[in-house]
């Protein structure tokens, strides 16, 4: 195993446990203890885990960007529930937006059954998912690589999406607050929402129930201006009561 295929391996299991011990990591990945004190302190210069007396603890800062492997590993089963429901509502024919998302891309992987669908989407992965469909019409914003993730980004992207106007998107981002609304980590990916936002007539959130009542760095919209937030869980009685006075259609 590479030494960044191990680090991205222990930020997942930070991902999933919040904490890690050395000795632990040393005996599953059959590596000495100084290898692992590395690969933390590496983690940790990155932002991304906070070191501890024989271990380290994932650094939950909302302004943080995972690595797009670590992020398409999180909340699988969460993940899936959203695609299957968002995967319902698209029909033959539709011209949608897929976002850069690991949750857009369960989605295109549960409408590989419809027919003669256009996607657009800034996605690396979705594009390489769906380049098996024969009647579908698949196009990329072009841009530039994200640093650390698989969306493409950048004003070759954003000019792109301003010029198609499609029947639904989905999105999805680092927070959902009542107060503050729907907000991310990077300002570049933000921009590429927000014109995916403008581009769409039904415009889908897709969330797990981990991002509720959360705000990150920057600022997409606000909760009223989309149509349908889609959740793995049902977010408690003041979501359900702020979807109703945004007019959004609340579905878990």
């Amino acid at each position: 195993m590479l030494a960044i295929e191990r680090r991205n391996a222990i930020l997942s299991k930070l991902q999933a446990e919040k904490k890690v011990v050395v000795s632990d990591l040393s005996t599953l990945f059959d590596v000495t203890e100084e290898t692992i004190r590395r690969d933390l302190e590496k983690l940790e210069n990155e932002g991304l885990a906070k070191k501890t007396y024989g271990g380290a603890v994932l650094n939950e800062s909302l302004n943080i960007d995972l690595p797009y492997i670590v992020r398409k590993k999180a909340n699988v089963s969460g993940k899936q529930y959203i695609a299957t429901l968002i995967g319902d509502m698209i029909s033959d024919g539709d011209h949608i937006i897929l976002d850069g998302s690991s949750t857009a891309l369960f989605v295109s992987k549960h409408i590989k059954d419809k027919k003669n669908i256009t996607v657009i989407t800034n996605s690396v992965e979705i594009l390489l998912e769906l380049s098996d469909r024969k009647d579908w019409n698949i196009l990329s914003t072009g841009g530039s690589l994200k640093e650390g993730g698989l969306s493409l980004v950048g004003y070759q992207a954003e000019r792109m999406i301003s010029t198609f106007h499609v029947d639904l998107a989905v999105f999805s981002s680092k927070g959902i607050d009542i107060e503050n609304g729907v907000t991310d980590s990077n300002e570049s990916d933000a921009q590429i929402k927000k014109l995916i936002l403008k581009a769409s007539k039904k415009r889908i959130l897709a969330v797990d129930s981990s991002k509720f009542d959360k705000t990150s760095f920057t600022k997409i919209c606000e909760i009223s201006d989309v149509d349908m937030i889609v959740t793995d869980s049902e977010p408690g009685e003041a979501w359900v009561n702020a979807a109703q006075s945004a007019g959004v259609e609340l579905v878990y």
